[in-house]
């Protein structure tokens, strides 16, 4: 036996470790806080907008990022940014546990989603770049399975930290598993061979035009009562058009808008994940506020219920990938999403009576849906597009999930801030709250139902070019 097959077996095990963890602590961080979200209102007085920036500001920092971090690790290296990107997520979690008052917090929060998207734009590519292509499959699914496994994980075990250890518990647990991963970066990480370094420059312009037209809108529509949140809802879009309009002409583009110009099935697909997701990550944040305040469950159960949904989407999943290469995507895609938008309608449907099995069965739905919707729409994504482009593809459908969530929690707040205002949580203004989230969650449907007739324009389409062909 050789023994350099031996250490490089040990160092890719590492290596898969590595990523892998990192893989689960950014779904656990936001699925586990949304659970603590009532307890932190209460402990450091936050009100209703307040406390929906502690979840936005993470996910408008990973999508503000995440495309100029992609190509800054395609030019100075994935190792390098992945390595930093640990280090900053620790420290950004270091923050959030000794955060004085909701301001704090929400800026750590900012850091933690810079470091997230410095860790997730690059760990799938560092265990491609370590694989070799007969075990790069297997590596991928344990790294996928272990995403699944955060999402399922954070509610349960964030409602359990928040009922018994208080909400700060969350983030020490993320303090001692990024020190330890931070210890073993610096110790197996220089074991990977260096980075091919490519010589393409940064779209700064680009970049600054896509960073500035997410944090515009967002942050506009937090204070859409004000001339200033409406002006800079206007700037936003303004930023938007020329954003697109640079990118088609600059060489080295920070998105590949060029793409979605030509291909209507590749457009239309990615459009659906925008419109789906946008309700999706709402769900946490909206059913746990219903749950705790207007419900008076504990973190603990609402942990629980929580989580059915993404139990439901882990089991359904894998079934899903198998389906969609025997049976026409589309077809799968669209159903997952009809499933979908029956659980936004039944959480549309909530009173302060509703009973709890109602929310669970739309938590059914929603979890199905999303299971039978997101391996056919991916594997719609990428047969549209020549194997070339594969990688692009790929980090268009992520940032099209991050887009979708970080304008979710967008709509989100403008519905808070015309409904609720800057108010904290009592037992007065829980009739607020309550239709807060049934206006949300009308919107939320009406979106998901958008994406069902551009599913079945996609697919007419792609039966008229069959049959052109």
């Amino acid at each position: 036996m050789d023994p350099f097959d031996n250490n490089n077996k040990v160092k890719k095990t590492y290596i898969l470790l590595i990523v892998t963890i990192t893989s689960f602590l950014t779904p656990f961080i936001g699925s586990s806080l949304n659970i603590a979200l009532p307890t932190i209102a209460n402990e450091l007085s936050v009100n209703a907008i307040l406390l929906s920036w502690i979840t936005t500001s993470f996910f408008l920092t990973s999508a503000m990022f995440a495309l100029p971090i992609g190509r800054i690790a395609d030019i100075y290296g994935m190792k390098k940014v992945f390595k930093y990107g640990i280090i900053i997520l620790t420290l950004a979690c270091f923050l959030s546990a000794i955060a004085p008052n909701a301001d704090f917090l929400i800026i750590s929060r900012v850091i933690q989603g810079i470091g997230s998207a410095m860790i997730f734009v690059t760990g799938l590519a560092i265990i491609i770049s370590v694989f070799p292509s007969n075990e790069r499959g297997k590596a991928i699914g344990i790294n996928v399975t272990t995403v699944y496994l955060g999402l399922v994980i954070g509610p349960v075990l964030g409602g359990f930290l928040t009922q018994y250890f208080g909400w700060r518990s969350i983030f020490y647990l993320m303090i001692i598993m990024g020190s330890m991963l931070t210890i073993l970066v610096l110790w197996k990480m220089n074991e990977i061979e260096a980075d091919e370094i490519c010589e393409e420059k940064i779209d700064y312009l680009g970049s600054l035009l896509y960073m500035l037209m997410l944090a515009l809108i967002l942050i506009g529509f937090s204070n859409i009562n004000g001339t200033l949140g409406k002006l800079m809802i206007i700037f936003g879009i303004l930023s938007l058009i020329f954003f697109i309009i640079w990118e088609l002409r600059v060489e080295t583009p920070v998105f590949e808008i060029k793409m979605f110009m030509s291909n209507k099935p590749f457009v239309l697909s990615n459009f659906t994940i925008i419109l789906n997701y946008m309700g999706i990550l709402s769900i946490g944040f909206l059913l746990s506020l219903y749950l705790q305040y207007i419900k008076g469950y504990n973190p603990n159960i609402t942990g629980l219920i929580l989580a059915v949904q993404t139990v439901v989407m882990v089991l359904i999943s894998p079934i899903a990938g198998k389906l969609s290469d025997r049976f026409d995507p589309g077809r799968l895609a669209l159903f997952g999403t009809m499933l979908i938008t029956v659980g936004l309608f039944i959480f549309a449907l909530v009173e302060m009576e509703t009973s709890v099995y109602l929310i669970i069965g739309g938590l059914v739905f929603v979890g199905v849906g999303i299971g039978l919707f997101s391996a056919p729409n991916t594997h719609l994504i990428m047969s549209s597009v020549e194997k070339r482009y594969f990688g692009l593809a790929s980090a268009s459908a992520s940032t099209m999930r991050l887009l979708g969530q970080t304008f979710g929690m967008g709509f989100t707040i403008l519905i808070f801030e015309v409904y609720l205002g800057k108010i904290q949580f009592n037992p007065q203004n829980y009739p607020e709250l309550l239709i807060s989230t049934k206006v949300a969650f009308i919107l939320f449907t009406i979106l998901s139902v958008a994406a069902i007739l551009i599913s079945i324009l996609r697919d007419i389409l792609n039966k008229t070019s069959k049959q052109g062909v």
